[in-house]
């Protein structure tokens, strides 16, 4: 039987398909809209916010092929309700070309967000391990469905994914209640940073 609409009973876990990348960014601008890195690079109105989202991440999907690493949670009904980027080892450091067809893009949302996009993305990079990792990121719940537990089957869908190809995990995260959710999973903080203002971990989970 399934479960309601609401809860994570019932969900596909699957990949996502390339037809569906703009539903995917959708969801993925809707329910990371009010993280705080987000809410310190393009600006207090959530409208506003949304619009930069959604072009900040529809980039990101056409540009670094991001949709085709993504797995989805579908509802009963077929509509994504959740997305988790799993970049694979040696995909997480975009190329020169690629960072050049990125830049109009990202330019589009002003030039105080550009800058800012710039300086939170580049504390990111210098983060990144050098060893090769599995690169989770971004995920996200739509926001009307967030704590049914969609998260949690995404996130063992994707740790089955990592283990059974091998190799260490790795993210970064702007929310605190994300440090103990990713921790339930195996990852560990391995470094802080303020950003923009906004504390930042990093974390990572070695392979199994």
């Amino acid at each position: 039987m399934k479960a309601s609409r609401g809860g994570s009973e019932g969900l596909e876990i699957g990949a996502l398909d390339t037809s569906d990348a703009g539903e995917a960014v959708d969801v993925l601008s809707r329910g990371m809209r009010d993280n705080p890195l987000h809410v310190a690079a393009f600006g207090g109105d959530p409208e506003l916010r949304l619009r930069k989202l959604r072009r900040m991440f529809g980039a990101a999907a056409g540009v670094l092929d991001l949709h085709r690493h993504m797995l989805v949670a579908r509802n009963p009904d077929g509509a994504i309700v959740g997305v988790c980027g799993t970049m694979p080892p040696g995909g997480c450091r975009p190329s020169i070309g690629q960072q050049l067809r990125l830049m109009p893009r990202v330019l589009a949302n002003g030039p105080r967000a550009t800058l800012r996009t710039a300086r939170w993305l580049g504390a990111w990079a210098k983060r990144d391990p050098k060893p090769p990792h599995w690169h989770l990121g971004p995920v996200a719940v739509d926001a009307h469905l967030q704590g049914a537990g969609i998260g949690s089957r995404l996130m063992e869908a994707y740790c089955a994914r990592v283990d059974a190809a091998g190799g260490d995990a790795y993210l970064e995260t702007d929310k605190l209640a994300n440090v103990r959710f990713y921790e339930r999973f195996g990852f560990e903080v391995v470094g802080e940073q303020e950003i923009l203002g906004v504390p930042n971990w990093f974390m990572l989970r070695p392979a199994r």
